[in-house]
């Protein structure tokens, strides 16, 4: 009998353990996306290349180096803010809610755009389906974008452009609050919450 105790007791261990390692794993960020109708609302009457970069509102684009490059110069004038994130990371899933929130919030002000790096097509379209934000994301397989912006090494990554298209500030690690993220952008952008 002792025996059989020690067995389940055991075996209760096993599954206990297992399953508060497993729930350590991944993310348990919940996405911030305003409605649509709240988006909408929100970033009406955006200036054009604004409204224009809100028309391809979660889309993953493709196009590499000269894309990315193309979309930076039509954004001339306004100041950018690029994050770079995979579906596979962790800290980029806690701190997507943060970019859906502040996207929203500045979008009629700051360009903002996502940068997919090392990452599986599919992986990042389910990704951008749970967690919708109100710009385009570039795809980077090969970190080309990344090492063009000194964005290669981190993941999250998040990179400050002025309005005339000057790399200002690299935020390094995942932004844990959207004041946080604002305080950056204030700071070195000059752009007021």
């Amino acid at each position: 009998m002792a025996s059989s105790q020690h067995v389940r007791w055991r075996l209760g261990s096993i599954t206990l353990l297992t399953v508060l390692a497993l729930s350590g794993c991944g993310s348990h960020a919940r996405s911030a996306a305003p409605s649509p109708r709240a988006t909408a609302t929100a970033l009406a009457g955006s200036p054009a290349p604004l409204a224009a970069l809100h028309r391809q509102a979660n889309l993953l684009e493709g196009g590499g180096l000269p894309a990315f490059h193309a979309q930076l110069a039509a954004l001339r004038g306004y100041p950018v803010v690029v994050n770079k994130w995979a579906h596979w990371c962790g800290p980029c899933q806690s701190e997507f809610p943060v970019f859906q929130e502040v996207g929203v919030t500045l979008g009629r002000r700051v360009a903002f755009l996502g940068l997919d790096g090392n990452d599986q097509t599919a992986g990042a379209r389910a990704f951008l389906r749970q967690f919708p934000v109100s710009y385009p994301s570039y795809e980077d397989p090969h970190s080309a974008i990344a090492n063009a912006i000194r964005a290669a090494t981190y993941f999250p990554q998040t990179v400050f452009f002025s309005a005339t298209g000057r790399l200002l500030y690299d935020h390094i690690g995942p932004y844990e609050s959207a004041s946080a993220l604002e305080r950056d952008i204030h700071q070195y952008l000059g752009v007021a919450a």
